[in-house]
């Protein structure tokens, strides 16, 4: 399983909750403390996704472990923004290890990290993927279930779907062609951040300054809350949200 988080709220640096907190995600890249069976360490890749000052966001990847990378910590340390979202990466066996594999994703606004399985890869994804141009299949970034993932959700997402229904319905839809799967998420335009738990942890920290959505606690604080499983969380500017993710809340006609 990899490991990933997202902040939304006053300007920080990215910096303190990849590399500075106590358990941050450095520590959480190879010390991970609840892996559920997926893994050990995640050391296939990693990356770092900002917002400068109202642009379309920036993104930095590799594919190594994060800890053997010397220019992110400074270059994570001398930004403040007000939203961004980073991952660290343990690769499914048979799917490849390269910088097009790791999150986050991207396209316009969004940016996009998937912490999971899809289980059955890739015949399970057949039959869903078949809503999608065959140029989108044939020019996906990786061939890995995150990138067919992330093709399924940006189609939604162009089509002018709410961001909620559509991170809601590609988890129930991908749960009805591959039952098991781990289906964690993280999305963010900027403005919302949008997290699932389906089937793995995700944990969520309020404070006066921001929301931080995060695979494990980053630090020690008691503020931190465990998000039930099969349960979606959307912050924003105006407020937190908590939804369960079932088939009725994913049907638009209901």
């Amino acid at each position: 399983m990899c490991r990933h988080l997202a902040y939304l709220g006053a300007p920080r640096s990215p910096a303190e909750l990849m590399f500075d907190a106590p358990h941050s995600l450095l520590v959480q890249s190879y010390a991970p403390a609840d892996m559920r069976g997926g893994g050990s360490v995640n050391a296939d890749g990693f990356g770092l996704g900002w917002y400068p000052g109202g642009a379309e966001p920036l993104r930095y990847r590799r594919a190594g472990p994060l800890w053997t990378d010397e220019t992110l910590p400074a270059l994570a340390a001398s930004v403040r923004v007000p939203v961004f979202l980073a991952a660290v990466r343990n690769g499914t066996t048979g799917m490849p290890v390269t910088e097009a594999a790791a999150a986050p994703f991207t396209d316009g606004r969004w940016l996009f990290s998937h912490n999971g399985v899809v289980r059955g890869w890739p015949e399970a994804l057949a039959a869903p993927s078949k809503q999608l141009p065959v140029t989108e299949l044939l020019t996906l970034e990786a061939p890995t279930d995150s990138a067919v993932l992330w093709a399924l959700l940006r189609a939604r997402l162009r089509a002018g779907e709410d961001p909620l229904s559509a991170v809601t319905g590609l988890v129930t839809s991908i749960e009805a062609a591959a039952p098991g799967s781990r289906l964690n998420f993280l999305l963010t335009d900027g403005e919302t951040l949008i997290g699932t738990a389906w089937t793995h942890s995700l944990a969520m920290l309020r404070t006066a300054e921001g929301v931080v959505l995060a695979s494990e606690p980053c630090d020690p604080d008691p503020a931190w809350t465990a998000v039930p499983d099969r349960h979606a969380v959307r912050a924003g500017r105006d407020g937190v949200d908590l939804i369960p993710l079932t088939p009725e809340r994913s049907d638009p006609s209901r």
